[in-house]
């Protein structure tokens, strides 16, 4: 997928164009880089609900190899362990 950033009413926006064509809109939530092995990451939402009325977020690896960014799955279990950190860092009450 590639990706477009945008602002609307002081929300950071993104396009992703899927792989079929298709373009969405999604709200950026955080978007971050682990210093030690440089790969970054990206937290956004389409702003859908669960039957328990949660958010549901998606999480993304940022590669940018080809020149444009891509959006590509996390599939390391000690990636997506660091991740979940993060998550629930950003879960915690203020």
């Amino acid at each position: 997928m590639e990706n477009q950033e945008f602002e609307k009413n002081d929300r950071k926006m993104m396009s992703i164009v899927a792989e079929d064509g298709s373009i969405e809109e999604v709200e950026v939530i955080l978007a971050f880089e682990f210093k030690d092995n440089k790969k970054e990451y990206i937290i956004y939402t389409k702003n859908e609900k669960d039957e328990n009325d949660n958010v549901t977020v998606y999480v993304s690896n940022v590669d940018r190899s080809s020149g444009e960014p891509r959006l590509v799955g996390v599939d390391d279990d000690n990636e997506w362990n660091r991740i979940k950190d993060v998550l629930r860092e950003l879960s915690k009450p203020e």
